[in-house]
């Protein structure tokens, strides 16, 4: 049994051989950009929206509000990163009915890339917000003795990000392939059911906390009380 998409090849480009997760992942890019296009090509006031343009509002204004939920400052930046994180791995896990199709969130490479640019994501959207500086200074909160294990913890946010859709993907397949050996008519028609729900949950879980990492770097550091009080003393000082 295949338990992952990369042992398969599918062809070769320049003697570089192209597996199966590749072409799937491009195929759900593919499809991605062809449905937003073609939706979106009459996207004018005067032009009554028909039902998969209503469609796709729903998903859009639901993902919004999530996001808004989660992080307030800068919603709609982070929406733009979180919403297309949701929509790659829902689609790729609701194109499992499609005979043949192996979803690419099946290979650790994928749910590896997909984590680091997260935490690529991280730091940006904090610099963006705080500056460098103040970026920089949420690793020595509330002291500088907390520095390696603050960033510890930031590498364990990806590989636990990563680990946890690779996991759940793969048990899926596993599970879905033992019960077909042992009632081929049945179960997987089940498994199907299942593994589409399963996938649009973790789509939904891996949205979401990429969203709240974004939410905790971009937060504004509170000041303590020793700082409040010291401000209003030079404040009462220069009155």
């Amino acid at each position: 049994m295949q338990l992952t998409p990369d042992e398969t090849t599918v062809f070769t480009l320049w003697g570089l051989g192209i597996n199966e997760t590749v072409v799937n992942t491009w195929i759900v890019m593919a499809v991605l950009t062809i449905a937003s296009m073609l939706v979106t090509r009459k996207l004018r006031p005067d032009v009554p929206p028909n039902r998969w343009r209503t469609t796709l509002e729903v998903i859009v204004t639901g993902i919004q509000r999530q996001v808004e939920e989660v992080s307030p400052q800068s919603s709609r930046h982070v929406l733009y990163f979180s919403g297309t994180l949701f929509l790659f791995i829902a689609l790729s896990n609701l194109l499992l009915v499609v005979p043949g199709f192996t979803p690419p969130t099946s290979s650790l490479s994928t749910t590896a890339a997909l984590a680091l640019s997260v935490l690529v994501a991280v730091p940006l959207f904090g610099i963006s917000r705080q500056g460098i500086g103040g970026y920089l200074k949420t690793y020595i909160q509330p002291s500088i003795v907390m520095l390696p294990f603050n960033i510890i913890s930031e590498f364990s946010r990806g590989i636990s990000l990563a680990i946890r859709l690779y996991g759940n993907v793969m048990s899926g397949a596993v599970i879905a392939g033992i019960l077909l050996g042992l009632a081929p008519f049945f179960f997987p028609v089940v498994m199907d059911v299942l593994g589409l729900l399963t996938g649009l949950i973790q789509a939904y879980i891996f949205a979401i906390l990429a969203t709240v990492y974004i939410a905790s770097a971009t937060a504004t550091v509170k000041k303590s009380d020793h700082d409040l009080d010291s401000e209003r003393e030079h404040k009462e000082q220069d009155r």
